[in-house]
Order: structure tokens, then C-alpha cells, then sequence
């Protein structure tokens, strides 16, 4: 399959279908809107989330309506807003700025939940890692959000600075003795955004058995996708460039949980410092 998701030159510039992603449960679109243009869905028998990449919008539905006055510029200038839909949700989005720039994802629910507009200020933000593995994550949709499958989460990754490290998989459901889930089988997908053309981040893909092996390093550069079928998957940013990615995740549980890769163990009790450049954004920032 093709890890590496080039975007298209046209509104809706990335789309990601499970069935030709080759996998279960996620699917995936950006969008870019103009003021007044309408975009109408109906979920269906899914849920959807959607993430505010960039702008303004308001949305009119059967489950609610909402409306978004603080958006960000871009996401290197504050928090998302994210907007959780449940199965059967028809609705009408309306862009309200100039430029609109969204991300979304949609899988199977096996239940009905209660929609949810998540503000910037209402997000749990974590400074994770340390020394030059030290990274900002937005949980978005954390593990224990009142929805089926999806978990989504922004991370910020300084210049120079590696982030899903140590390397970690989750491709196959693990319960240990006591029946606690120990790994989920996870599909995912990296978005990314950068602030300049020329800015870029390494991204790895690999596996550690014989059979059926994988081992691929690309490049992703602003508005790519990088889908992680199995494997462990770390991110290094290029130096002199911050890199952001949104990771959305669906599959057998509402979790994170996952495997560490066991030759890189040791590096979490090496960290003695946080990467003072942190946090590179607030929610103040949607304000400004």
C-alpha cells in the first residue's frame, strides 16, 4: 500500500477511504471552504469528528446547532475546535471566514452519543517526552470521550525535536491475565502542517518480525498524510522547522493503548529536562 498521501490541488485536498486504505474502520478528509459555501452530510451510521484547522463556521443540525467566533488563524496560532457528531446527525456546516480549512474523520458506531462542540480552552493539553524528545499534545478526543472508536489528538513538535518516540505499535488487541487491555488494534492516520513550503518531518514505519515485514522512511511534508497500517511509527522534525501533526485513530477500542518498542524502553527514565520552547500554542492565542 502507499503510506505517503500526497494532497490534491482542489477543496477537498486529502481524502482517505477505509476501503482503499486497505483497512476497517477510518476514513478521512480535509476541506477548504469559502465565506458563505455550505457543505451538508448526514452521518449516517457513523460518527464523525471534525477538526478546526483554520477559520470560522457555524453548523445547523437535527442534534444541535453551534457556531465558532474564535477560530484560529492557522494551527500554529491556538487550539482546535472539535466538533463531535454522533450517528444520524444531519447537518449543514456554513464556512464564516474568508478562508475555511477543516479536517474530519468518520468510522462505524456501535452506539448513540451526545454531540459535542470541545473549545480550545476545554482541551487538555500535556507536555510529554523530554530533552529534544519533548513534544505538546492537544488531546482532542482523548481516551474516555463519550463516543465508539475515535480517539484524536494535535501534537506540536519543536524544531530538531523527535516525537512518537520512543517508537510505540498498536496493531493487534493484547489482554493481559487480569483482562486489562494492554495494546489496541489501532488504524491511523498523520496529517501535517507546517509553516513554510520547504519545512518537512521523517517519518518511520517498521516492524520487527521476519514475516511480513515493513520498513519505510518518508518524508511528509505540509498537507501530506501519512497512514500507519501496522508497526511502530516515530516523527522527526527537521531542524529549524516546528511540525505539527493531527492524528486520528479508530479500530477495536477507545484507547491509546500500545506497545513500546522494548530496545528504546530505557530512554523514558533518561529524560531530565523539558524543552523550555514549549508549549508553541495556547488557547489564548485563538483570542489574539
Amino acid at each position: 500500500m502507499n503510506i505517503l498521501i500526497k494532497p490534491q490541488k482542489q477543496k477537498i485536498y486529502q481524502t482517505i477511504s477505509a476501503e482503499n486504505a486497505g483497512w476497517t474502520w477510518l476514513n478521512f478528509e480535509t476541506r477548504l471552504m469559502g465565506p458563505n459555501e455550505t457543505w451538508a452530510y448526514d452521518t449516517g451510521g457513523n460518527e464523525m469528528v471534525i477538526v478546526l484547522l483554520s477559520g470560522n463556521y457555524k453548523v445547523k443540525s437535527n442534534r444541535g446547532n453551534w457556531e465558532i467566533k474564535n477560530g484560529r488563524k492557522n494551527v500554529f496560532e491556538g487550539v482546535a475546535h472539535t466538533l463531535y457528531l454522533p450517528r444520524k446527525t444531519q447537518f449543514t456546516l456554513i464556512s464564516t471566514s474568508e478562508v475555511l480549512d477543516i479536517a474530519y474523520c468518520w468510522c462505524k458506531a456501535d452506539s448513540d452519543f451526545e454531540p459535542q462542540l470541545i473549545t480550545p480552552e476545554e482541551t487538555p493539553t500535556v507536555i510529554f517526552g523530554g530533552s529534544n524528545a519533548t513534544r505538546q499534545f492537544n488531546d482532542l478526543i482523548p481516551p474516555g470521550f463519550g463516543c465508539s472508536r475515535i480517539v484524536c489528538r494535535e501534537v506540536y513538535t519543536p524544531s530538531g525535536n523527535w516525537s512518537s518516540f520512543p517508537a510505540h505499535k498498536h496493531d493487534e488487541r493484547i489482554v493481559n491475565n487480569e483482562g486489562q487491555l494492554q495494546e489496541a488494534q489501532l488504524e491511523e492516520i498523520y496529517f501535517y502542517k507546517f509553516q513554510k513550503p520547504e519545512a518537512y518531518a521523517i517519518q518511520q514505519i517498521y516492524t520487527k518480525d521476519e514475516k511480513d515485514s515493513l520498513d519505510e522512511i518518508v518524508r511528509a511534508r505540509n498537507n501530506d498524510a501519512v497512514l500507519v497500517p501496522k508497526g511502530y511509527h516515530p516523527v522527526a522534525a527537521a531542524h529549524g522547522y516546528h511540525c505539527y501533526y493531527l492524528n486520528f485513530l479508530a479500530g477495536s477500542d477507545q484507547s491509546l493503548a500500545n506497545t513500546t518498542d522494548s530496545d528504546y524502553q530505557w530512554i523514558f527514565d533518561s529524560w531530565k529536562e523539558k524543552d523550555p520552547r514549549l508549549p508553541l500554542v495556547t488557547p489564548a492565542m485563538n483570542n489574539q
